[in-house]
This record gives structure tokens, sequence and C-alpha cells, in this order.
């Protein structure tokens, strides 16, 4: 988890694992925006107090673009805009297929870009949920007879792309596909690169 209640969270691993900023206003290190649990990727984290409000308020102000990939399960349109309300919100996620392959068990596995414009709890596994193409391996969206168990979630939050909020320059992180991804979509993942 990134962070909460438990004593095993990234929040609490960080202060240990990143090196102290030498800045006046240093503090201990803080993730800047929150992943669900099992989803896998990048997660922008700040070490000062200035950075920290800065980057809140960017993410408030949705001026980080955020791009994930997904395998989901089922036939699905080659590009949508998902905007059902999530808890009485307005919330859009947008999405763009890149490749689909037969599956014996799933019928059809997909390899899905995604680009959530609000960030509610749980967006983009409740959005294609909504839409019958829940997330492989979402045990609380998925389709109950078809749920992969001990492989986790396939969710990664691929990129994260802004400009820095001191410097003015662009800043881009990604994190490359996990394994389990590879192993599904290994011709078009190596496309992305």
């Amino acid at each position: 988890m990134v962070s909460g209640n438990s004593f095993k969270t990234i929040a609490n691993a960080l202060a240990q694992n990143i090196q102290r900023s030498n800045l006046p206003d240093a503090t201990k290190p803080q993730p800047v925006h929150r992943l669900d649990y099992a989803t896998t990727g990048v997660l922008l984290v700040g070490k000062t107090s200035s950075s920290i409000r800065a980057l809140n308020r960017m993410f408030e102000d949705k001026m980080v673009e955020k791009t994930y990939f997904a395998v989901t399960i089922g036939e699905m349109n080659d590009r949508g805009k998902i905007t059902s309300e999530i808890d009485g919100k307005k919330s859009q996620s947008n999405y763009k297929l890149f490749e689909s392959v037969s599956s014996k068990r799933f019928g059809k596995l997909n390899l899905v870009k995604l680009k959530p414009q609000t960030g509610r709890r749980h967006q983009l596994r409740k959005h294609l949920s909504s839409i019958d193409n829940p997330i492989l391996g979402d045990k609380e969206y998925g389709i109950e007879n078809l749920i992969l168990s001990g492989k986790g979630l396939y969710l990664h939050a691929y990129s994260l792309n802004f400009i820095h909020p001191f410097t003015n320059k662009q800043v881009y992180f990604k994190d490359e596909f996990p394994q389990k991804f590879k192993k599904i979509f290994i011709s078009k993942i190596a496309e992305t690169y």
C-alpha cells in the first residue's frame, strides 16, 4: 500500500530508502499521489515541504498527465471515453485498445492504454468494470467466475508527464511493463518503447 494505517506502506519505507534532500525545507519523503493496492508502476515522491505542496496542487489542478496500461477481459471498442460518476462525482477515463489476444479461459484479453482525466478512488477499475471489461486479476470489480488468483492486478502506472514546478522544465517518468504483461503481449509492448 502507498499509505494508510498499516506499518508496511511505501510512505513508511521511503525515509530508509531515499536520500534526504539537502535543501532548507527538507522533510520526510512523501508520496504526492496514490496508487491502488497491487497497482505497479510510477509513484511520485516529494522530499521538501515546498515540492510536496506544489506537486499536490498540480495533481489537484490536473496538471500531471498520467498514463496507465491494463489487461482487460472481453470484446472492446478500439477507443472510448468512460464518464460514469464515481461516489457521486464526475469522472472521466479515456482508453485506447493496443492489442487483443484470444484466451481459452477469458475469451479475449486486451492491452489497453488508459488516461484518467480525474482521480477518483478505484476509478480505472470501476470504469472498466462498468463497460463489462474488468481488469484481469481484479477481485473487487471483476467477474466472479473469471477472477485470476495469485497473479495480482494487471494495472500498471506507466508514466507521469508534467512541467516541474520550480525549474519549469518538462519532466517525464516511465516504468517498464511488468513481466506478467510481457508474457501476454510481447510484440506490442516492444513497439511502445
